[in-house]
């Protein structure tokens, strides 16, 4: 199902479903905890076990400060984030849309997907390997595997954000427990790790693999993701309310980050320790690592490092896809039903993984999740750029305007980043104008200078002068009169009943909607297992109690002084449902619905979805 929304806010599902306004001491501050912690699973996700273990195997403690530099823009840049959804109510992607021309808002639309689909394509990898390590599973049928992971989504969203966020924790606690244990195991020294905080770069290759760092660390998909997930929160929407809500949510960032910081260091302490400083500095690819740890540290640290790896790809991938909803929505007022979006996003990830793994053989894996992370990278100033000109305005953050000093901070950050991306985009398309072809020179030409004329211009946009131009997509349209509205009229009103005594409920709902020339269409649909099998030529009790049953229902409106008649219908309840409404012109249905959620949907069906995206009448759906 596919539809443009009317709903404005971010993450309608779940939009201030957690109400913190009712609660009193801890238990209110707990209940600003775990957006960040959501976020975090980002820092720690497969691309960075790539990156951080290609950077300790060959630079040994060298590039611990990329990471420390990494987690403090980190912990600096979703806090703009967090801020810009909390005092605002809008997520990145929403405020993009209402600040820039449609066009721009396409390419960003599209580099924000491409950023989705490369964090996607790194989870797949990394759960797969985790399942080969740890059951021998060959990697073309671990990555197929993946796609079963839409299921667990679907019912975590149906479980509601709290169970949804606490069930992130406990794998980001199992990521963490894995590596603390490894740690305790490999005994590094110190002193030598201390010397990882200086800054240098060993290489060239080393300033691709600390962008590879950077990328895995701080990833464009989570300032949109921070955005959306703050506004689960319900507060008090004055201005003491609103710096309690900025105050709980940093230390909630603050505390989730650098439990990230932390393992993404262990890993490259773990492989630093164990192998640059034995001699092994070309272990680059997880699986080497694996393979060898059991003789650095015993035949417990494969285990547990499967184990991580499982947890760390899985907890990334929910996060991932509630990002790419975000996205798609802020940016197209576009819903796509999250089981198809879930499956488009896997795919994009699954073929390319597929292709790679087919054609070069499982040794360039690795390779393809420091890619990854360098693609991540490379959208980065796309995404910090509109951020901190957004929490800059005054007109629209008022008093939380960002200070000027974190103003400059920001600014150092998103400079330090572009200017890294380019400088490591320099180095690798080097090569290209070494040969003699045209045609590659010529689009990596047009490429950059696209690129380098987007990058431009959303960071001149604010400052343009002359007439403003109005929103790409507005996020509410401009109100009309409502006084001559045209009043519905409806002739024929269906009404599914169930032949329970919920069917007063939903006639007398009909009858609301009717006048003195409505038709009443009463609709039933049996389904035993004759009717199943034998459709209308069934004559099993069950239908012949219910055709009688729908006879008295008729004759019971007509004495009333109503129009009324009835329909018994077979086999699949929505579909027949449907059908009788269309060969019958009704223009309205009421229809019951149950509150069933998660399994029992799965057991019982989903008639009214189904039935309501497949008529173009309205629905009444009535609680029962």
């Amino acid at each position: 199902m596919m539809s443009n929304r009317a709903n404005d806010t971010s993450l309608s599902e779940v939009h201030e479903s957690i109400d913190t306004k009712r609660l009193i001491g801890w238990r209110r501050i707990f209940s600003f905890f775990g957006p960040a912690y959501l976020v975090s699973v980002g820092y720690m996700d497969p691309g960075n076990w790539a990156t951080d273990l290609a950077g300790g195997s060959k630079f040994g403690y060298s590039l611990i400060w990329v990471l420390l530099m990494s987690n403090l823009m980190a912990l600096l840049l979703q806090g703009l984030a967090a801020r810009l959804g909390i005092v605002r109510g809008r997520d990145l992607a929403q405020a993009n849309r209402e600040a820039y021309p449609k066009p721009v808002n396409i390419m960003l639309w599209i580099l924000a997907e491409i950023a989705i689909a490369a964090c996607d394509l790194a989870e797949v990898l990394g759960m797969a390997i985790g399942i080969q390590l740890l059951t021998g599973l060959p990697l073309v049928w671990g990555v197929s595997i993946t796609v079963l992971d839409t299921f667990l989504l679907l019912y975590l969203q149906r479980l509601g954000m709290r169970k949804m966020e606490a069930f992130i924790i406990t794998l980001v606690a199992i990521v963490a427990v894995c590596f603390l244990i490894q740690i305790l195991l490999a005994k590094p020294l110190i002193g030598e790790m201390a010397t990882g905080l200086i800054p240098t770069f060993p290489s060239k290759e080393a300033l691709y693999i600390a962008i590879g760092i950077i990328g895995a660390t701080v990833m464009p998909h989570n300032l949109y993701l921070h955005s959306a997930l703050v506004q689960t929160r319900k507060i008090n929407r004055t201005d003491k309310g609103i710096k309690q809500a900025l105050k709980y949510s940093r230390i909630d960032t603050t505390i989730a980050l650098n439990i990230a910081f932390l393992v993404n260091a262990a890993i490259l302490i773990v492989a630093a320790t164990v192998f640059f400083k034995t001699g092994n500095s070309q272990v680059a690819e997880i699986k080497e690592a694996h393979r060898l740890l059991p003789g650095f540290l015993g035949n417990l640290a494969p285990i547990l490092f499967a184990v991580a790896l499982i947890a760390a790809g899985q907890s990334s991938t929910i996060t991932g896809t509630l990002a790419g909803q975000i996205i798609m929505e802020g940016y197209l007022r576009l819903r796509i039903n999250p089981i198809i979006r879930r499956l488009i996003t896997r795919l994009l990830a699954i073929i390319p993984a597929l292709l790679v793994i087919i054609i070069y053989g499982e040794h360039k894996v690795d390779a393809l999740l420091v890619l990854s992370q360098v693609i991540l990278s490379l959208q980065l100033g796309f995404a910090i750029i509109p951020l901190i000109h957004f929490v800059s305005d005054k007109k629209t953050m008022g008093i939380f305007t960002i200070k000027p000093f974190i103003k400059i901070a920001a600014w150092i950050i998103a400079s330090i980043l572009i200017f890294l991306n380019c400088k490591m985009l320099i180095n690798e398309v080097a090569g290209i104008f070494g040969n003699t072809q045209i045609l590659p020179k010529i689009l990596v030409i047009a490429a950059g200078l696209l690129f380098a004329s987007l990058l431009v211009y959303i960071l001149v946009h604010p400052f343009l002068k002359g007439k403003k131009k109005p929103a790409s997509i507005l996020m509410h349209p401009d109100a009309k009169s409502i006084i001559d509205l045209p009043i519905p009229s409806f002739s024929k009103i269906a009404v599914a009943l169930d032949f329970t005594d919920n069917d007063k409920k939903l006639i007398a709902y009909a009858l609301g909607q009717g006048k003195e020339n409505t038709t009443y269409l009463f609709i039933h649909i049996v389904e035993s297992a004759s009717a199943k099998l034998l459709g209308q030529e069934s004559d099993d009790f069950e239908t012949r109690k219910d055709n009688e049953r729908m006879e008295f229902y008729i004759q019971s409106l007509k004495e009333k002084g109503f129009v009324a008649e009835g329909l018994i219908g077979f086999k699949n309840r929505a579909k027949e449902i449907i059908k009788i409404v269309k060969d019958k012109n009704a223009d309205m249905l009421v229809i019951g619905a149950h509150g069933h959620t998660g399994l029992k949907d799965l057991i019982y069906g989903q008639t009214v979805n189904t039935v309501r995206h497949e008529l173009q009448i309205p629905v009444l759906v009535v609680h029962l």
